[in-house]
């Protein structure tokens, strides 16, 4: 089963999953997987953080869920932007709260996104940051 949703290919690219529901990682696992990328996934925001203090290897994107045992998710988001501040962090939950909006937002979250996320939405946001940008040379000469 191909998922690949109009030529974005995450062949070989580093998604790092902390979800603590699992059928949501399950979901995740299923259409990420298909499309060629590489998982790590976390159970709880303490896992992670003990991940983050061995040291990580490149990683193209990060997806995390609010509610997450132990350290919740825009605590995990901080943690992480002390280590690296350009990868892209989704924090896909089922939560809301403009509050909570706000504060994942200002934590160093690219998107705040509620659950359900359907493939085509899920492929959409992976496109949007991790497609190359073109760059336009604007000199003539």
């Amino acid at each position: 089963m191909d998922l690949n949703y109009e030529g974005i290919d995450l062949k070989g690219k580093r998604v790092i999953i902390i979800e603590d529901d699992f059928p949501s990682e399950k979901y995740y696992r299923t259409i990420l997987e298909s499309a060629g990328a590489l998982l790590t996934v976390f159970e709880n925001g303490s896992e992670f953080a003990e991940y983050l203090n061995n040291g990580i290897g490149d990683v193209d994107i990060l997806l995390v869920d609010y509610l997450v045992p132990l350290i919740n998710g825009i605590d995990c988001v901080r943690l992480f932007r002390r280590v690296n501040r350009t990868t892209p962090v989704l924090m896909i939950t089922a939560y809301y709260s403009e509050q909570v909006r706000h504060e994942a937002l200002i934590s160093g979250c690219n998107e705040y996104v509620l659950k359900p996320v359907y493939p085509e939405k899920l492929f959409c946001l992976f496109e949007k940051y991790l497609k190359p940008q073109h760059s336009y040379n604007l000199s003539r000469g």
